[in-house]
């Protein structure tokens, strides 16, 4: 397999996923502002879309999205133990609520304040949800590490460059960094360039 990443972007959920399972892979950083890749390929070729994750298989085949990654991934190791449909519940509230929640600040790095203020306050609101959900608890899903963990502290992991105060949800703070301590996360970051 071989996976197309663009440091600290979604994609590093699957990188995590890739490393935390041992599963043999390699990987090809994208631009995402020129498109190319590390090795000078116009990824719209990989993938029209333009944008990472893109996961190539064995057999050729390319996935694109993160839940659908994510999913394979899981269902490749015979990771999901639990109900599945809570589990895709969780990588939907993940993606559609925190990921494009907290990733459109991006977007409004000098303002406009009231847009900034609006993103912020529904932010808010889901990790109060977020913060309740993770009352003793190690991992979001089941008692084990599994997608929505990888995915989850890859979104998380963006707050602080974005300004938003992680230390305002204890349980997310805590979960926060128990995951940051993994050696599959530290390895991840490593390779994405991320830590030394």
């Amino acid at each position: 397999m071989k996976l197309y990443y663009s440091p600290a972007a979604c994609s590093m959920a699957s990188h995590i996923l890739l490393n935390e399972w041992n599963i043999p892979h390699t990987t090809e950083s994208v631009d995402l502002k020129t498109h190319k890749t590390s090795k000078g390929e116009d990824f719209y070729k990989i993938n029209p879309k333009g944008y990472v994750p893109a996961l190539t298989l064995d057999n050729g085949h390319t996935l694109t999205e993160n839940i659908a990654i994510l999913s394979y991934l899981s269902d490749s190791k015979g990771a999901l133990k639990g109900d599945r449909y809570q589990f895709l519940e969780w990588l939907a509230f993940i993606s559609t609520e925190l990921h494009k929640g907290i990733g459109s600040l991006f977007g409004y790095p000098n303002g406009p304040e009231e847009v900034v203020k609006s993103i912020k306050d529904k932010v808010a609101k889901r990790l109060q949800w977020l913060d309740i959900q993770l009352v003793g608890k190690e991992f979001v899903f089941d008692n084990a590490f599994s997608a929505a963990d990888a995915y989850l502290v890859t979104v998380l992991n963006w707050c602080h460059k974005l300004k938003i105060d992680l230390n305002l949800y204890k349980n997310i703070n805590d979960y926060q960094k128990r995951m940051m301590a993994r050696p599959s996360i530290q390895k991840t970051l490593q390779q994405e360039g991320l830590v030394k």
